[in-house]
């Protein structure tokens, strides 16, 4: 008769956490938004516009 051998620990699983969510911080709110570009370089600002403008805009 053979016997099993004896199973390795587990890690334990991580806790359950009942924190309100909406108090914490998230990545959302610390990220740079989507398109935003560091401003003062009025010249790329402007070569920008004029790449992305729709052509019915010309």
């Amino acid at each position: 008769m053979s016997t099993a051998p004896d199973p390795e620990p587990r890690e334990p699983k991580p806790a359950l956490v009942f924190d309100d969510p909406l108090d914490q911080q998230t990545s959302d709110d610390t990220d740079r938004g989507w398109g935003e570009r560091p401003s003062g370089d009025s010249a790329a600002d402007l070569k920008r516009f004029l790449d992305e403008k729709p052509p019915h805009h010309i």
